[in-house]
C-alpha cells in the first residue's frame, strides 16, 4: 500500500475502474495522492503487478461487512444424539424415530448409540440389528454416513440428512 509498493513498474486502475497503464510507483503514488486516495496492490503475482487507486479504509469496512454477513447467514450443523438400547420395544423405538425424523429435517446430523452393558457384550450382533432396523425406519430422509461400528462397550452410527 502507498510507499509500501517496490516494483519497479506497475500497472495501475483508477478509481473510477479505468485502466491507466503501466507506470512507476511514484507517478502512481502522485495520481493516487491527487485524490486523496490509496494506491495499494491487488494482485502482486500478475506481470507487472496491478495496484488500485482506492479508499483503502473504506474497502476494509466493505469487506469486513461481507465477512459478517457471511457468518450470518452460514448454517451450523450441529451433532445431535439418539441412545438405544439393546433390549428397546418397539413403541419406543418410534418415538426415538420421530426425535431423529425432527433432527434430520432441522438439517443436523444425529449419532445413533447403545451401551452394552453386562452380558450383552457377548450378544453385540442383536444391538446391530436393532440398529438396522431403526436406519429402515429413516431410510427416507437419512443417509449412513460413519457405519455401524463398536467402539469400546457403545455401538454408533452417524446419520446424516439424505439430499432432496
Amino acid at each position: 500500500m502507498n510507499g509500501d509498493i517496490r516494483d519497479r513498474e506497475i500497472r495501475v486502475i483508477s478509481s473510477s475502474g479505468e485502466m491507466l497503464g503501466v507506470m512507476t510507483p511514484r507517478e502512481a503514488l502522485r495520481l493516487a495522492e491527487d485524490e486523496n486516495l490509496d494506491l495499494v496492490k491487488i494482485s502482486p503475482n500478475a506481470v507487472p503487478p496491478v495496484c488500485k487507486i482506492m479508499d483503502y479504509g473504506k474497502f476494509k469496512f466493505e469487506q469486513a461487512k461481507k465477512e459478517k454477513e457471511n457468518r450470518k447467514n452460514q448454517k451450523v450443523v450441529e451433532l445431535k444424539e439418539v441412545q438405544l438400547s439393546m433390549t428397546i420395544d418397539v413403541g419406543d423405538l418410534n418415538v426415538k424415530a420421530k426425535q431423529a425424523t425432527k433432527f434430520l429435517d432441522a438439517g443436523n446430523k444425529v449419532k445413533v448409540s447403545i451401551r452394552l452393558r453386562g452380558r450383552q457384550m457377548a450378544h453385540a450382533s442383536l444391538a446391530k440389528d436393532v440398529m438396522n432396523g431403526f436406519f429402515e425406519k429413516l431410510q427416507e430422509i437419512a443417509v449412513i454416513e460413519k457405519p455401524i461400528n463398536m467402539e469400546g462397550r457403545n455401538i454408533i452410527m452417524i446419520l446424516a440428512p439424505a439430499k432432496k
